[in-house]
């Protein structure tokens, strides 16, 4: 096998985590933020390439080449902080402990080094990857050579190099000596960028071609590209990484050594790096015990039957920091589950099932479930130790099903995963566990089979139920000890879990298990209110259609639309058939009356199946009330999803969409309160956009699509017509969703000239939107993701992709998910903060919904203008914004009425 070496940039990764990460100190008042962020990262890299060779480059200190070739260089970067030059020295001592090779060598930089090493590694047939932050080293990268950034974990071959900058790793040093380097001091030519350098060199092919046809490029750029020849080959040289530097060591000769495990106790308990001087003692200790074994091959499951050992578990349960929890229960629907058995892990490599109602012929005495809950709950319900778990709100609710009230839910790898990387199309236990820890897990199929087949947990023999149930609990302590500290290397992601993620678990556990009382006469009557409307659509149809036909079959739509109404075929389905999807029929409806026929029965058959004859067969029988379940971990955004009923699908300005909200009902003596954010999105557009004009329309409390109206058409506020704010409200919303002018013309019914010269005009009275849109849009391009106002990340894996429709979709997306994004961010803020109120106030009042930017509550009649006061100014607060956040409360005996 062809070996791997792995070099590090040393200095890339210091400055990365001492500008990017947050300052920590020891109690001494030392700082520490800059080595803690190296060591994780380096910690990281280790386990995702476990190869043997391996080293860590530092830049030296003193001048270099460089320096000696041009004095300038890097002449207007400031002198090192003390806080950060006082960190290098025990980092390097911590490396050297840590059994990494570490290089710095007197007057050569760390790119030096690397390029040196990299080829002499090529050369000798081994792979090389290099991790860095410095663009420089793209120059670098072949189909043997590749780059990491441990950040993110992008990595560049030669197609990435070419995707990222826009030139083959072979003309990086043509790409960089053409725009320069302002961090080192680097002379460019003068207003030559990215797109200009790109263009250059795929126009003329090299550096030098682009020089030998300089007397050819007109304008001022070709005037700066004249004047700078005399510079370009010292440009060239400063950029140029050196690939023979004599380092005095093969890259063979680099491979790691034993850690010194008393030299970094030392250095860990100097520093105060508690968490890995506990796991450095943990080590130690097995060592001590027993020979050294991988987690995997050491892990040791054990089933307590017997009530000595179920205590020896809870007492090194209670003595503990921190512990893996699941449960095994006899369902998937949280309010009709029931414990089958319990889990745990405090230390990887151990967990134990606790079997309590197997109910198999011939199943072992198993310890009582009412005696063993009653010596957890203590344990359950207190802060610490603190617990976790993979989707632990599940296991709350059914933890509360038995009158225990967890408590102490510090993590839930679920989330971790989610917010680590929210575009993973799944954060499933099983998924999470083979993605991250390379671990295949025991299916619940595995022990229970599958489809009509399948068995119920408690029929499962302990032989199996066992080693699945605690192996559940061990891998789960693995993976947070895999994902979180990788989440801790930044302070934004870091927050999005502390502070919003893991509070919110308990609000929504909270708000799924009060549920909402609903009027099942009510939808009852709606339902065949609906089904003789859809009679009555569908004879149209058939009038329309001149024949009876199947309104629910595609295939005799496409032939009724396209074998015999002869109507165009817009586009297609995978198969190559003619498409019926609803964007196809809405286009063909401007044709014919029948697509919109077709449409409309859609639109009333979903209703009904879905919530006009659905949600009175889901009222609890215990509770009366439907049990939506919410999802934190599904949409890339932030957004809330809700399962069984669904919503958040609801239509807010149909007739039909009303009516159903009237079935959502408060009980005697209660009312609910709806409040819901106006216009949020517009507002975090003002916000990030700092767009003057938009921003005095908030601040000044205007009707903002009016203000917009007023600016496009050149009207005053006073004489705006209808027609004028119906178009500027579309412009308003449709371009923060990247519409098109094509896409304005067909919402406003005009010509695609007329589209964009609204869109045009609205630009020049909005240019701090515009620029906004383009700068996001470059940010994207240049590092792969997008956050919103409160750290959330959103990778766009396309956004650099050569397919030009997948690539404009990332684009679209750039612009639009840091404010889709902050919308849920702030909604979700707010709930914990009105959970809160409502907790510590014993407000009479319950939050019961959350759809979209809209909370709903039930509340005592008697306390509903306190409620409605407070809740308002709390949703108000949830976060600080450059434009007033306007939150609309409403009220009454139903949803609709309230909304």
């Amino acid at each position: 096998m062809t070996q791997l070496l792995v070099l590090v940039d040393g200095s890339s990764y210091l400055y990365r985590a001492f500008h990017a990460l947050p300052a920590l100190n020891n109690s001494k008042g030392e700082p520490t933020g800059a080595m803690h962020g190296v060591i994780a990262m380096l910690r990281r890299l280790r386990n995702a390439y476990p190869t043997e060779h391996f080293a860590v480059v530092f830049d030296p200190r003193g001048p270099t080449h460089r320096d000696e070739w041009f004095p300038a260089y890097k002449a207007q970067r400031p002198s090192m902080p003390g806080e950060l030059a006082s960190q290098i020295e025990p980092l390097h001592e911590i490396i050297k402990a840590m059994g990494m090779p570490l290089l710095q060598i007197t007057g050569v930089e760390a790119d030096d080094v690397i390029g040196s090493l990299a080829e002499q590694a090529r050369v000798a047939g081994m792979r090389v990857l290099i991790s860095t932050g410095d663009k420089d080293l793209a120059q670098l990268v072949d189909e043997q050579i590749t780059l990491i950034n441990t950040m993110d974990d992008t990595v560049l071959d030669p197609s990435g190099v070419m995707a990222k900058f826009g030139v083959p790793p072979n003309r990086i040093i043509d790409y960089l000596t053409l725009v320069g380097d302002s961090v080192d001091n680097v002379p460019g030519v003068p207003m030559v960028g990215p797109k200009t350098a790109c263009k250059w060199l795929s126009t003329y092919g090299s550096l030098d071609d682009v020089v030998a046809h300089a007397a050819d490029i007109t304008g001022k750029v070709g005037e700066n590209l004249r004047g700078a020849l005399e510079q370009i080959p010292l440009s060239r040289r400063l950029v140029t990484v050196m690939r023979d530097i004599e380092t005095g060591i093969h890259p063979e000769q680099l491979t790691l050594a034993p850690p010194d495990e008393a030299r970094l106790n030392e250095l860990f308990q100097r520093y105060e790096f508690n968490s890995w001087l506990k796991e450095l003692r943990g080590r130690q200790i097995e060592t001590e015990s027993a020979p050294p074994t991988p987690p995997e091959a050491a892990a040791e499951y054990e089933t307590v039957l017997d009530m000595a050992r179920f205590e020896q578990w809870l007492a090194e349960l209670s003595a503990c920091e921190l512990f893996a929890f699941d449960t095994e229960t006899t369902s998937l629907d949280y309010m009709q589950a029931r414990l089958v058995g319990v889990s745990f892990c405090h230390t990887p490599g151990r967990a134990a099932y606790v079997p309590l109602a197997h109910t198999y012929g011939g199943a072992p005495a198993q310890l009582a479930l009412d005696t063993v809950l009653a010596k957890l709950r203590p344990l359950l319900e207190a802060d610490t130790p603190r617990k976790v778990g993979h989707n632990l709100k599940y296991d709350r609710n059914v933890l509360l099903n038995h009158g225990v009230d967890l408590r102490g839910i510090a993590f839930d790898t679920m989330l971790e995963s989610y917010v680590f990387n929210s575009i993973a199309s799944r954060h499933d236990f099983d998924s999470v566990a083979l993605k991250y820890l390379g671990h295949h897990t025991i299916h619940y199929e595995d022990v229970a089979g599958k489809g009509a087949k399948q068995i119920g947990f408690e029929e499962v023999a302990l032989q199996q139920a066992g080693p699945y149930a605690a192996e559940d609990a061990e891998v789960c302590l693995r993976l947070h000890q895999h994902l979180y500290p990788r989440i801790e290397l930044d302070a934004p992601l870091l927050g999005v879990l502390q502070d919003i993620e893991i509070p919110l678990l308990s609000v929504l556990a909270a708000m799924e298990r009060r549920g909402v009382l609903i009027d099942g006469d009510l939808l009852r009557e709606q339902s065949a209110e609906l089904d003789e409307r859809m009679r009555e659509i569908e004879a149209r149809a058939h009038n329309e259609a001149g024949e009876v036909f199947n309104i629910g079959s595609p295939k005799q739509i496409q032939a009724i639309l396209f074998d015999k109404l002869k109507l165009p075929v817009l586009s297609k389905t995978p198969t190559g058939q003619p498409s019926t999807a609803e964007s196809a029929l809405e286009e063909l409806a401007a044709e014919h009356a029948l697509p919109q026929l077709i449409l409309d029965h859609r639109s009333l058959s979903k209703l009904k199946s879905t919530y006009t004859d659905k949600l009175p067969d889901q009222v609890n029988r215990v509770t009366g009330r439907v049990h939506t379940s919410y999802h934190q971990a599904v949409a890339a955004t932030g957004r809330l999803s809700s399962s069984d009923p669904n919503l958040q699908n609801i239509p807010i300005r149909s007739h039909e969409g009303r009516r159903i909200r009237q079935a959502f009902i408060a009980p005697p003596g209660r009312i609910l309160i709806a409040a819901d954010y106006s216009q949020i999105e517009l507002r975090i557009m003002a916000h990030l956009s700092g767009d003057a004009g938009l921003s005095q329309a908030f601040a000044s409390g205007q009707d903002v699509h009016r203000a917009t109206a007023a600016e496009v058409f050149g009207a005053t506020l006073a004489t705006v017509s209808d027609e004028q704010r119906r178009a500027a409200k579309a412009i308003n919303f449709g371009l923060i969703y990247g519409m098109s002018a094509f896409g304005l013309a067909r919402q406003l019914g005009i010509d695609r000239s007329g589209a964009q010269a609204y869109i045009d005009r609205y630009f020049e009275r909005y240019p701090g939107v515009r620029a906004y849109m383009e700068r996001i849009r470059a940010l994207a391009h240049e590092q792969g993701y997008v956050e919103t106002v409160f750290g959330r990340r959103l990778y766009l894996p396309e956004i650099n992709t050569r397919n030009v429709q997948r690539r404009q979709y990332a684009e679209r997306t750039a612009i639009n998910a840091p404010m889709q994004g902050t919308a849920a961010d702030i909604i979700k803020r707010a709930m914990i903060s009105v959970a809160a109120w409502l907790t510590r106030d014993t407000v009479p009042a319950d939050l019961i919904m959350q759809v979209h930017d809209e909370l709903v509550l039930e509340v005592d009649a008697s306390a509903a203008d306190a409620v409605a006061e407070q809740l308002r100014s709390i949703m108000a607060g949830a976060a600080d914004l450059a434009v007033p956040l306007v939150v609309d409360v409403g009220r009454g005996q139903n949803w609709d009425e309230a909304h």
